[in-house]
């Protein structure tokens, strides 16, 4: 066991305030716009595939530039990109509310969801870079709640801008708290170390591109036809597998390349990501799966549907800032291990408990997962920063999202397909309650599977590290 660390300075958590406050909006950027998407089909006369862009727009952003947005970070200066983010997401939010027509709000969501891509990857790039070792997993935790926040926020908070003023207060919210947030990171963030003359010609344009286009193939093939592999499903795999092909093929020539692939020999970050991505898999299920439980198995207003779904986020923020403090005393390996002990308790709770207990069983499976699913990444995201060279944490905190984000939209697809298919009904909106039990049983027991993966990978890792030493 270690010893308490020091307290931060004032300076310190300042910076950290700042920090936590971009990841608040980015998260908040992801969840505010769901809620209006029926008002959106409404004002615009389109369908609901058509306005689903609005969410799609900002998801593929994030997903297909946060990797390189990470590394421009580790060669231009994070903190100047960080204020770039910032006020790129500020700029767009305005955009979007302003907005005229369907396709410039979809353009203008991407944009937002770039400057949220930069605003993800370099907050945690900065927290390796400001925060003692020893204080790392409290930071991470931090971040975690920050996150959890933002998404448990955005329906709430939609609903009554919704309701008040309209579907742009939906967007124009961010003007003022983007604002914000660039006063904190201008007076707060240190400031950058000066680059080589010439960092910015060694930016891996090839590379990225290539990863964009990969990462947006593979993104695509995973949220188009709801769960139902077609022929243009397929294609964008197949176009997903020979980019992934020429990607490590390119970066092996390349004299800067966008990732070192020698990143991938290191075992402990290699499983640390494959981790991340099973066990985001297994929380889209419960976004996925748990609405459909609770309306159509156990016939829950929508009302009663939207505040049992809001206690998975309101347990992660209560947890969070507690499970990094847990990893900083105990150590990361430990706590992800307990991390994932607990996800497979509160998945195994997911497939027993409600079936026998109803809305009661469903709480108390989420109360345990969910701050599982936060030790676990407070603990997974402090081990791979913690030693990881400076030049490299903007790459690798992006590395970190991107495996989250992948498995999130594989999740969507997926862990939806798993569940349509023990349902056994074409229309799984209209099955009967057994039906949809039966459903919710098997996907979470598929789901506890995943994590039983990863714990096995975690224990794995755990035997080839070195013993943590005392502080």
């Amino acid at each position: 066991m270690q010893t308490s660390p020091a307290p931060l300075p004032t300076t310190a958590r300042w910076a950290l305030a700042s920090l936590s406050l971009s990841l608040l909006l980015s998260s908040l950027g992801t969840s505010i716009a769901n809620v209006g998407l029926p008002t959106l089909a409404l004002a615009f006369g389109a369908s609901f595939q058509q306005v689903q862009w609005v969410v799609l727009a900002y998801l593929l952003a994030i997903t297909t530039l946060i990797v390189s947005v990470g590394r421009l970070g580790d060669v231009v200066g994070r903190r100047r990109l960080l204020l770039g983010g910032i006020a790129l997401f500020t700029v767009a939010s305005g955009l979007c509310g302003l907005a005229p027509t369907l396709p410039l709000l979809i353009a203008a969501r991407a944009l937002q969801g770039l400057g949220a891509a930069v605003m993800m990857a370099i907050t945690m790039a900065l927290v390796g870079e400001m925060v003692p070792k020893a204080r790392t997993g409290s930071a991470m935790g931090l971040l975690g709640t920050m996150s959890a926040v933002g998404t448990a926020l955005g329906p709430s908070l939609g609903g009554v801008l919704l309701a008040t003023l309209g579907w742009r207060a939906l967007f124009l919210i961010n003007l003022p708290l983007g604002a914000l947030a660039v006063v904190l990171a201008w007076r707060c963030l240190p400031v950058d170390r000066n680059a080589a003359p010439q960092a910015a010609v060694r930016f891996d344009y090839p590379g990225t591109l290539l990863l964009a286009l990969t990462l947006a193939a593979y993104a695509l093939a995973m949220t188009l036809g709801r769960g139902h592999m077609g022929l243009v499903n397929l294609v964008l795999l197949a176009a997903a597998a020979l980019g992934v092909a020429l990607f490590v093929r390119t970066e092996a020539r390349a004299a800067s390349p966008l990732v070192q692939l020698a990143m991938f020999r290191d075992a402990g970050l290699s499983a640390g990501l494959a981790m991340n991505a099973l066990v985001s898999t297994v929380m889209m299920a419960t976004l996925v799966v748990g609405p459909f439980y609770l309306a159509r198995g156990l016939g829950l207003s929508a009302a009663w549907v939207g505040g049992v779904m809001a206690v998975g986020p309101v347990v992660s923020a209560v947890s969070g800032v507690f499970a990094g403090r847990m990893v900083d005393r105990w150590g990361a390996q430990r706590m992800v291990v307990a991390g994932l002990v607990a996800m497979v308790a509160g998945a195994v709770g997911l497939s027993v408990l409600p079936p026998l207990l109803g809305v009661a069983g469903y709480i108390v499976a989420m109360a345990v997962l969910t701050p599982g699913y936060q030790l676990f990444q407070a603990a997974n995201n402090t081990a791979a920063m913690q030693d990881v060279r400076a030049d490299q944490r903007g790459v690798t905190s992006g590395m970190l999202n991107l495996s989250r984000n992948l498995g999130l939209v594989t999740g969507a697809s997926l862990m939806g397909a798993v569940f349509a298919w023990a349902v056994s009904t074409a229309d799984v909106g209209t099955a009967p309650p057994a039906d949809v039990a039966t459903g919710l049983q098997i996907t979470f027991a598929v789901a506890a599977a995943l994590v039983v993966a990863a714990l096995a990978l975690a224990l794995r890792g755990g035997a080839r590290a070195k013993p943590a030493i005392a502080l």
